[in-house]
């Protein structure tokens, strides 16, 4: 880079930095933000407060050590109001390149020993791939082609530390923070993007939040366009069926209101709608172009009705798409094995989600989430790094990927946009 570049990115930098500065409240917090900032753009691996001291302040590395524990852990700045800081400075530069295309619902693993850092538990983490010892926590990133920027982001506390008074306390988790599944925190976190007026995209997740009937609902009731990943074993009504309507009224008592099924009047997994469909309802659709090749495979797509626990509804849910994947000469007891990304759920599938979008801000510092103001406190510097790291304007892309966005997400969202306008092959 030219001496002119470096002292650009300087001035770039210092601006964003006073930026972030006019909203964390006092003025001796600034030098600690900047510091830590320097440190998430500088040390590479593990970003945890003890080599970013190392890397800041070489000469006093204990002392700093502690002035960025402090920082961070002690400080009562408001992460809200940086990722709000961050998200007015970034966000136009983002929407230049073009519009904001995706919403993208995901959640983040921290793996974590022990049992005191704020809700650590045995859980599933994504980036783990299986069950272990870690914190979760669920993001909303906005996204287009060029880059995604994190507006939303909550640590998925479970139940055994919301009804844990003593823990609570340890760890400082405010009265009002009570117990809420993953699918609950994400629709709060679209409900308020929503309310906030947020530029819109079409609602990307995996199955972990696109397998729940409900949150599918509520999605669709705030007026958004999704794009949802299912187990193989969720069952739909398949087209031309759905469930009995309520029994006749006897004439005593209160009217049936409630939708049935019987044993011979059921709906089907959707592995087994996809085996059972006709030749000819599959086609092959290449969505985009690979690092070497352009990616394809067998999709066919069919409309049909949610059927999960509709015997406790009084009217029949709404059709959606169903997209689903078979790549050509896979033999039909491969499909819908373990970890099967096969089907997807779709609205609408008019729009065209990014495939791009990489929220690398929330990467690591695993040693320094301890506490509930602590992780809160880490929320905020994040994006700043993030998008200060690219080297163009509206860049938000790290080298590494450790927490990044499910790309099982990313392909059904291009998918199903070639699903609905493009040329396909028989």
């Amino acid at each position: 880079m030219s001496g002119r570049g470096t002292k650009t990115s300087e001035m770039r930098f210092a601006a964003y930095l006073e930026g972030l500065a006019s909203v964390i409240g006092h003025a001796d917090r600034k030098a600690p933000l900047r510091d830590y900032c320097v440190g998430l753009l500088a040390c590479g691996g593990r970003k945890s407060v003890e080599p970013m001291a190392a890397v800041t302040a070489p000469e006093r590395t204990a002392a700093q050590h502690q002035s960025l524990l402090h920082f961070v852990g002690s400080g009562t700045w408001s992460d809200e109001k940086v990722l709000g800081k961050v998200r007015e400075m970034v966000l136009p530069a983002i929407e230049h390149q073009s519009p904001i295309e995706a919403w993208i619902i995901d959640d983040t693993g921290f793996p974590k020993q022990g049992r005191h850092s704020v809700g650590v538990a045995r859980q599933y983490g994504g980036q783990l791939g299986k069950q272990d010892s870690c914190q979760v926590a669920v993001s909303l990133s906005i996204a287009n082609h060029h880059a995604s920027l994190p507006v939303a982001y909550r640590l998925y506390l479970p139940k055994e530390w919301t009804e844990d008074c003593d823990r609570r306390r340890k760890v400082g988790i405010p009265a009002e923070v009570g117990f809420r599944t993953k699918p609950e925190i994400a629709l709060e976190q679209l409900q308020w993007a929503c309310a906030t007026g947020l530029s819109r995209g079409v609602v990307l997740m995996d199955a972990g939040y696109g397998n729940n009937s409900d949150l599918r609902t509520e999605i669709t009731a705030l007026g958004l366009t999704y794009v949802a990943g299912l187990l193989s074993s969720t069952t739909v009504w398949a087209p031309g069926t759905g469930p009995l309507p309520p029994k006749p009224w006897s004439g005593r008592g209160r009217p049936p209101k409630l939708m049935r099924r019987n044993r011979r009047h059921r709906p089907a997994a959707v592995k087994a709608l996809a085996i059972g469909l006709l030749a000819k309802a599959w086609r092959t659709i290449t969505w985009r172009q690979g690092t070497n090749e352009k990616l394809s495979s067998r999709f066919a797509r069919v409309r049909v009705r949610a059927a999960h626990r509709d015997y406790w509804q009084t009217t029949q849910r709404l059709e959606e798409w169903l997209l689903i994947e078979w790549p050509k000469g896979r033999a039909a007891q491969e499909v819908g094995g373990a970890g099967w990304h096969g089907a997807a759920a779709a609205n609408n599938a008019g729009g065209r989600p990014t495939d791009r979008a990489g929220d690398r801000g929330f990467r690591t510092r695993h040693g320094d989430l301890q506490t509930w103001p602590r992780l809160r406190g880490l929320v905020g510097p994040g994006p700043a790094a993030t998008f200060l790291r690219g080297k163009g304007e509206a860049r938000t892309r790290f080298e590494g990927r450790t927490g990044g966005h499910s790309p099982v997400a990313h392909r059904w969202g291009d998918v199903a946009a070639e699903l609905a306008g493009a040329q396909v092959d028989p």
